[in-house]
């Protein structure tokens, strides 16, 4: 196959892919009170010396939290709570 042809299919089918739901900050919001907060403050996210640096980590981090605590939330609930995170505290672009 051409290369151009398969940029070519490559264009077509990423501009046929469906764009993925903007996150839930309410759903994050109310996942976090229900279930961070039970073993965090807000002081955990605003800390000098915090751990999590990027939005990648966040998002790693709150899927290592969600596996501690036995959650099973399914992929977009961790993307709420990361985006609600993120928005509230963190603010990485």
């Amino acid at each position: 196959m051409k290369p151009t042809s398969l940029m070519s299919i490559t264009i077509c089918l990423l501009a046929a892919t469906p764009s993925l739901p903007a996150a839930n900050l309410d759903n994050g919001k109310a996942l976090v009170a229900g279930n961070c907060t039970k073993c965090h403050d807000e002081r955990v996210f605003t800390r000098p010396d915090r751990r999590v640096t990027t939005l990648d980590g966040l998002n790693k981090q709150v899927s290592r939290c969600e596996l501690s605590l036995g959650l099973k939330w399914f992929d977009e609930e961790i993307d709420d709570v990361a985006a609600y995170l993120n928005q509230t505290y963190y603010h990485f672009k």
